[in-house]
């Protein structure tokens, strides 16, 4: 079982990544988005599922 400050620790580390992934999608263009058939809208659902599951 991981100790307190390691689940923090990954947490963390999990959001992190989540907000860098959002803005690298949010910030596609949106001729880039739609070309890998993305609304710019799906900025978060797709973050989160790569992240979270």
């Amino acid at each position: 079982m991981k100790t307190l400050i390691a689940q923090l620790r990954d947490m963390a580390a999990k959001h992190a990544t989540f907000r860098r992934l959002r803005a690298e999608i949010a910030g596609l263009s949106r001729a880039e988005a739609l070309d890998l058939g993305i609304l710019p809208g799906d900025a978060d659902r797709i973050a989160r599922a790569a992240v979270w599951g």
